[in-house]
């Protein structure tokens, strides 16, 4: 089912029907939560959902206290980096190894990419 909206861009309505595509076949649960990567044009969040329960588990994103100040001054793809590595650090604090990735419609490519190698190469399994 296409999605048709006048307000949006075409790219952006694009981006919610792959998007739309992906969730049909990825989905979190208590065992293997699921991943998923929003970006905007300045900032990158993350956030670990068990789909199940409909309950975030754990998040980082580009604009929490304890990024903000470090990221201000990075590139994005920079930044994207440090929100894959405290994603990965927030997972093992809540005894989470394996994740489902969910890209969110967006390819996998630039900060996507980049965020989900950092979350593997500190021990995140997906």
């Amino acid at each position: 089912m296409a999605l048709q909206r006048k307000s949006l861009d075409t790219k952006t309505v694009q981006r919610l029907n792959r998007k739309a595509r992906i969730r049909k076949r990825v989905a979190g649960t208590a065992e293997r939560p699921r991943l998923t990567v929003f970006k905007s044009g300045k900032h990158t969040y993350a956030q670990v959902i068990d789909d199940v329960s409909g309950k975030t588990l754990a998040s980082a994103s580009t604009m929490a206290k304890a990024l903000k100040s470090a990221t201000k001054e990075l590139k994005p793809a920079d930044a994207a980096k440090q929100v894959g590595e405290a994603i990965a650090a927030a997972c093992k604090a809540a005894n989470i190894t394996q994740v489902a990735f969910d890209r969110n419609g967006y390819p996998y490519h630039g900060r996507v990419k980049v965020l989900a190698e950092a979350a593997r190469e500190k021990g995140l399994s997906f």
